[in-house]
């Protein structure tokens, strides 16, 4: 199977598993991510996802002997280009976060993956990038997300000189949320999806939402936003409980 998906303890676990090909993304691969991340959206167990590569490298990005053939047929390359980018707005759009643990090497569509994801933890010997540029391509589909996470120059560096960045340097730029040592890696990511997974999934959900919609609002309308998202999270029973108990407390 190229994707092995298995949930438990409110955390659902997707491994890309193509360790041989250093798990470069196939058509199939898209369609069983889009498959696993619906599957967790509809699990009410599930509060938060772990996307994870097997062997050595996270994800090497596409896997280029199927980009090429569709550049052998305009529709086809339309085709393969639309099914990326509707990977990554279903990743948006997912109801709960995703949590990205990238190792090795992630570079290209691994990257992209990483980038779509809502939280990015790596080992400090993990390395990123975006590397088409170098073989005549474009990371065109994931400039959205860069711009978002990054200064115009940032991504423009990142497009036009396809070097890859250690952990350290795409933390102090923004493009990773934790690194770790490489030895306590997998004991941290661990823990990082633990404590996220014992959290309110009504207001992960509704932060989640709310980030992403406010983006590019003007000021007011994000403001507007906000109270009716202040207002529906004060309906949900996970807000009644979570006062109960904090007010037995005091």
């Amino acid at each position: 199977m190229s994707i092995e998906y298995a949930a438990a303890g409110g955390i659902a676990r997707i491994t890309l598993n193509r360790p041989d090909k250093r798990n470069a993304i196939t058509r199939e691969m898209m369609s069983a991510l889009r498959d696993a991340l619906q599957e967790s959206a509809e699990d009410s167990t599930v509060r938060v996802l772990l996307i994870r590569g097997a062997g050595k490298d996270f994800c090497a990005g596409l896997d280029l002997s199927e980009v090429l053939k569709s550049a052998e047929d305009p529709d086809r390359a339309l085709a393969s280009a639309r099914r990326l980018g509707e990977l990554y707005i279903a990743m948006r759009r997912h109801p709960k976060p995703i949590v990205a643990a990238v190792h090795g090497r992630y570079l290209g569509g691994g990257a992209e993956i990483a980038t779509a994801s809502d939280l990015i933890l790596a080992p400090e010997p993990a390395q990123f990038g975006y590397p088409e540029v170098k073989l005549g391509f474009v990371p065109a589909i994931v400039f959205t997300m860069l711009q978002r996470a990054l200064n115009e120059r940032q991504a423009m560096e990142l497009a036009l000189t396809g070097e890859p960045l250690n952990a350290s340097r795409a933390h102090a730029m923004g493009l990773i949320n934790r690194v770790y040592s490489d030895s306590t890696f997998d004991s941290s990511v661990e823990s990082y999806v633990a404590a996220l997974a014992v959290q309110s999934a009504t207001a992960m959900s509704l932060s989640k939402e709310l980030l992403y919609n406010t983006d590019g609002m003007p000021f007011e309308a994000s403001i507007e936003a906000g109270v009716q998202a202040n207002v529906q999270a004060r309906k949900t029973e996970d807000f009644k409980r979570g006062v109960e108990r904090f007010l037995k407390k005091s």
